[in-house]
């Protein structure tokens, strides 16, 4: 199995990557710089397609454009290299945080997390397909990746909080966007993974899989929560992953700590790429706003 750094950018914290089945290419930002970036598999070319503010996560929409999740709730739709639309302006709550990882669901739905910050618990929202946003979840540390199992019954969601990292399990009901029964699938602590379960991805077999922050890997647990593969990576913080390409076989994962390549690595802060995995992942689900 050969990790390549395919892209060098050396960002302060490389997180969404994004396959584009449109494009064909994959998309990532560099968070708190706010940058957009985007990676040709076909020809190896990759660039910076946009900068404004900090972008906290990333889906693509129904007709290619991408769904922005920005800080102070601002949501918006971005296409051919610039801000076509903008869905939610600001939100008074979200005025000292930002939006952090999120996820379509398959009615066009997005499930959305937002950060802690002084005095307010990290949240979870739906963003439903009218524009209406939605508090469902509160009192989470930092949340983060989240997936859809392959029936499309159950929503995996971490929150690697500092306190006590954990990934949940939700039961979905696909009608109503509703979550329920609440359980812990893996805690970190608990079962001494290294690191902190980040971004989320999930195969065809319905295995899960997580960056790691302060791991150096991505790990692959079953769907009874039992830890499978590790793969270790050249970086410390190991930020998200998805899987890319026409069979959905490679794997690019974002990595963070390009300010701190002394202590996270010398790559820390590229896109890395596995080619020709085993098992092919799930396809993402498209927003529909």
């Amino acid at each position: 199995m050969i990790i390549e750094a395919v892209a060098d950018y050396a960002c302060q914290c490389g997180e969404g990557p994004l396959w584009s089945p449109v494009e064909k290419k994959v998309y990532w930002v560099d968070i708190p710089k706010g940058r957009l970036f985007r990676f040709d598999p076909s020809t190896g070319a990759h660039e910076q397609v946009y900068q404004d503010r900090p972008i906290g996560g990333l889906t693509l929409q129904a007709d290619g454009s991408l769904l922005c999740f920005r800080d102070q709730g601002n949501i918006v739709v971005w296409d051919k290299g610039r801000v076509t639309r903008t869905i939610i302006e600001s939100l008074p709550d979200l005025a000292t945080t930002r939006f952090n990882d999120v996820c379509a669901d398959p009615e066009g739905r997005v499930f959305c997390g937002t950060l802690s910050a002084p005095g307010l618990s990290g949240r979870l929202y739906r963003l439903d397909t009218d524009g209406t946003l939605t508090q469902i979840g509160d009192g989470y540390g930092t949340p983060n990746g989240m997936g859809f199992d392959r029936d499309n019954r159950l929503l995996y969601f971490n929150d690697s909080g500092s306190d006590h990292p954990v990934t949940y399990v939700f039961d979905y009901d696909r009608a109503t966007g509703a979550l329920a029964n609440r359980r812990i699938f893996r805690d970190a602590r608990k079962n001494q993974d290294p690191g902190k379960a980040d971004g989320l991805a999930v195969d065809v077999q319905g295995n899960i899989w997580t960056g790691r922050w302060n791991g150096s890997a991505l790990i692959q647990f079953n769907p009874k929560g039992d830890s499978m593969t590790t793969i270790p990576f050249p970086a410390r913080k190991i930020s998200s992953l998805c899987f890319a390409g026409d069979e959905l076989r490679d794997i690019y994962a974002t990595s963070a700590g390009g300010d701190q390549r002394a202590t996270d690595g010398a790559q820390a802060g590229a896109l890395f790429r596995i080619r020709n995995m085993p098992i092919s992942g799930l396809a993402r689900h498209v927003s529909r706003l």
